[in-house]
C-alpha cells in the first residue's frame, strides 16, 4: 500500500511540510548526487502559478543542505524545446534565486537510451537525471489539455531536452497514445520522492490557465501513481478512468485502489476541468502544424560567429556533427533536434531553422 501526505501549507510555511515529507519518506542523501526537478513550463511570473513556486523549491534545497553533505543539482527542460529559454525561465519565475546556486541547464548534456519502439527507438535524456542517486520531483497541481491533469507522472516529461517533446507529441497522434507516451517517458528514470505544490493550484484549460484555485496544501509521496490518484480525486475525477494512470498501474508502477493517507482528502467543489480530454488539441490543425514545424527544426552553424572550438560536436549525444572547413555541419538524417549544440555554444553561432 502506497502512502500520500496531504499537509496544510502556505508558501511562507511550506518548509514544515517539506520536513514532514522527509520524515514520512526518508531519503539517504549523504554524499549522494541529488537532482531536484521542479515543473518549469515556460517563462512566467511566480504569481501566475504556472510553475512550481520558488518558495517550495527553496524549502527543499535548504532541507537537503541541512540534512547531510550532498551534490545538489536543480534543473528542468522547459517547454516543448528547451533552447534559449532555460535560464530565462528559471530567472523569470524566481526559481533561479530559489535554487541557491545549484541551478544547471539540464539540456546541455544528454545521452541516448532505448525507448518504446511504438514511438521512437531511442530518446535523448538529460545526463544529470540518469546519473542522479536520488531524484526529487516537484510537480504543480494543475490541469492539462491533453492528459486532463498534470502531476507526478507528467512532470517527468521534462527529462527530455530539446524538440524531442514536440516530435513525440506528433508521433503520438491521439490523446490516448499521448497518455501512454507520458508513462513511457516517466519510467525511464522513476523519481525517488515527489513533493507537490498545491498551495495555489490551477483549474480550467491548463497547463497555463489563468484560472487559479487556492488549495493550501503540499502533497508528498514516494509513488507517483498514488499521488496522481489523490490529485485526480481532489479534482473530482475517477483515477481508474484516466488512461495514463491505467497504463502506469498495468506496468507495475503503482496502484490507485489502496492508498494510505497521511492527512485529509477533500474533493474541491466545482473544480473546472479542461474541455474534451485532449481532443481539442489533437484535432486542432494549427496546433498540429506548429508541433510538426518545431520537430523539423535543425541547427546550423554561422561561419561568421563560429570559432571551430568543437564544443557542439563534443556535446552532441548522437554524433550528428562533423567539422568541415572549420564549421560544424549537421547530418540531417542523424540529428534528433535536442539542440544541445545550440545551448552549449558560447559564441551563439548555432541557429535553428
Amino acid at each position: 500500500m502506497h502512502r500520500v501526505m496531504i499537509h496544510p501549507a502556505t508558501y511562507d510555511s511550506c518548509r514544515r511540510s517539506v520536513d514532514k515529507a522527509f520524515e514520512l519518506f526518508p531519503q539517504n542523501i549523504a554524499n549522494k548526487k541529488v537532482v531536484i526537478k521542479p515543473n518549469v513550463l515556460r517563462m512566467s511570473a511566480p504569481e501566475e502559478h504556472i510553475v512550481t513556486h520558488p518558495a517550495l523549491l527553496r524549502a527543499v534545497v535548504e532541507k537537503i543542505e541541512q540534512m547531510s553533505p550532498a551534490q545538489i543539482v536543480v534543473g528542468d527542460n522547459p517547454g516543448l524545446f528547451s533552447y534559449g529559454d532555460n535560464e530565462k525561465s528559471f530567472e523569470k519565475t524566481g526559481l533561479m534565486d530559489a535554487a541557491k546556486g545549484y541551478y544547471k541547464n539540464l539540456g546541455n548534456s544528454s545521452r541516448q537510451i532505448a525507448f518504446h519502439t511504438d514511438f521512437m527507438p531511442e530518446v535523448g535524456v538529460s545526463t544529470d537525471i540518469m546519473d542522479a542517486d536520488i531524484l526529487i520531483s516537484l510537480p504543480k497541481f494543475k490541469t492539462h489539455g491533453l492528459t486532463i491533469m498534470t502531476g507526478a507522472i507528467k512532470n517527468s516529461y521534462g527529462i527530455l531536452p530539446g524538440a524531442q517533446k514536440a516530435r513525440l507529441h506528433g508521433i503520438a497522434g491521439t490523446p490516448e497514445r499521448f497518455h501512454d507516451l507520458v508513462v513511457e517517458v516517466f519510467r525511464l528514470r522513476v523519481p525517488d520522492l515527489f513533493i507537490m505544490d498545491a498551495v495555489v493550484g490551477m483549474e480550467g484549460n491548463g497547463p497555463a490557465s489563468p484560472d487559479l484555485r487556492k488549495i493550501g496544501l503540499i502533497l508528498a509521496s514516494d509513488n507517483a501513481v498514488a499521488m496522481d490518484a489523490v490529485v485526480a480525486k481532489m479534482m473530482g475525477l475517477d483515477p481508474s478512468r484516466l488512461r495514463f494512470l491505467q497504463h502506469a498501474k498495468a506496468l507495475g508502477l503503482g496502484d490507485f485502489d489502496s492508498i494510505e493517507l497521511a492527512g485529509k482528502l477533500q474533493v474541491l467543489s466545482d473544480f473546472k476541468l479542461p474541455p474534451l480530454g485532449g481532443e481539442a488539441i489533437f484535432k486542432n490543425p494549427v496546433i498540429q502544424d506548429f508541433l510538426k514545424t518545431k520537430a523539423r527544426v535543425k541547427p546550423t552553424a554561422d561561419p561568421k560567429l563560429c570559432t571551430a572550438c568543437g564544443a557542439c560536436m563534443d556535446h552532441c549525444p548522437v554524433s550528428a556533427l562533423t567539422m568541415e572547413k572549420n564549421v560544424p555541419v549537421v547530418a540531417q538524417d542523424i540529428c534528433i533536434s535536442c539542440f544541445c549544440c545550440q545551448e552549449i555554444c558560447l559564441e551563439k553561432a548555432i541557429t535553428l531553422g
